[in-house]
């Protein structure tokens, strides 16, 4: 498929998804939404693939919603539109996806339906919108150069899109209504410090740096276990701890019968790169 909005390249078996816009910051446009859709979607299918990189080009990640988007929504509130179509019906998760409570079906909650491991490669600012598809990603590696803002208070907006559940879950209650109560910049560092992002780099090898860890995720670890745990991770916060430890020993008979179980404990003494089939 092309693209017009976003890049996407596969190199062994790590898929790199870039948000292209770097005039603009990547601001979020409806066809970078599509896009970026389509092309987890792409990732997800393809056997290949064992780990997703998110990324914008050039200096920034994602600068938040295009001016004009916002333009848009605000003229159609002003004739009595529709502001939004968030409440859209719970259809936005992959094909062939994980199954997951429906929550994780909506329009920008998609991201842990993807049966691989997504990795944000916070390369420049990422705000609002920016950061709250960052935050659906399964883990935020950010360079020394990241800049971050929720944005919304200062354009007279609301916690969208579900950021206020997600970001409480990263860096707790009370930093959550800091960042966005103020909407106040703060840097890489200060994200890592609260959680935000698990690991900062160096701007002069950052995307060799993530890199790096998406291909040792890829040949390394097994993509079944992958599969599993996402899942299991992303239900459980959903389930109280009685569902989870069932669901896990409901899963624990099936993982010993699995391709992937004999070839780890294969590899391990026959000490050797592992050859997993994700079967």
């Amino acid at each position: 498929m092309s693209y017009s909005d976003i890049a996407y390249a596969v190199d062994g078996a790590v898929a790199t998804l870039t948000l292209n816009r770097p005039d603009a910051l990547n601001a979020w446009t409806r066809t970078m939404e599509e896009e970026v859709h389509a092309a987890m979607s792409e990732a997800a299918a393809d056997d290949a693939v064992r780990a997703i990189i998110l990324t914008g080009a050039g200096r920034g990640f994602c600068a938040g919603a295009d001016m004009n988007l916002l333009s848009g929504i605000q003229d159609g509130a002003s004739s009595g539109g529709r502001t939004s179509d968030s409440v859209r019906a719970f259809d936005n998760a992959v094909d062939g996806g994980l199954s997951l409570p429906a929550d994780f079906g909506m329009r920008y909650t998609y991201f842990p339906t993807v049966p691989k491991p997504i990795i944000a490669a916070i390369n420049g600012p990422a705000a609002g919108l920016g950061l709250i598809m960052a935050l659906y990603c399964d883990m935020r590696f950010a360079s020394d150069a990241a800049v971050f803002t929720t944005a919304f208070s200062r354009r007279g907006l609301i916690a969208e899109h579900g950021i206020s559940w997600m970001l409480p879950k990263l860096v707790g209650h009370a930093n959550a209504l800091d960042l966005l109560l103020s909407a106040r910049k703060f840097g890489a560092v200060e994200a890592r410090e609260m959680g935000l992002v698990n690991q900062v780099f160096p701007m002069d090898s950052f995307m060799d740096d993530v890199r790096a860890y998406a291909e040792e995720m890829a040949t390394m670890v097994s993509p079944r276990s992958i599969r599993v745990m996402k899942r299991q991770v992303y239900a459980a916060l959903l389930q109280p701890l009685e569902h989870a430890v069932l669901v896990a020993n409901s899963e624990m008979p099936a993982s010993f019968e699995s391709e992937d179980f004999k070839e780890g404990v294969a590899h391990f003494v026959e000490k050797r790169a592992p050859q997993f089939s994700g079967r």
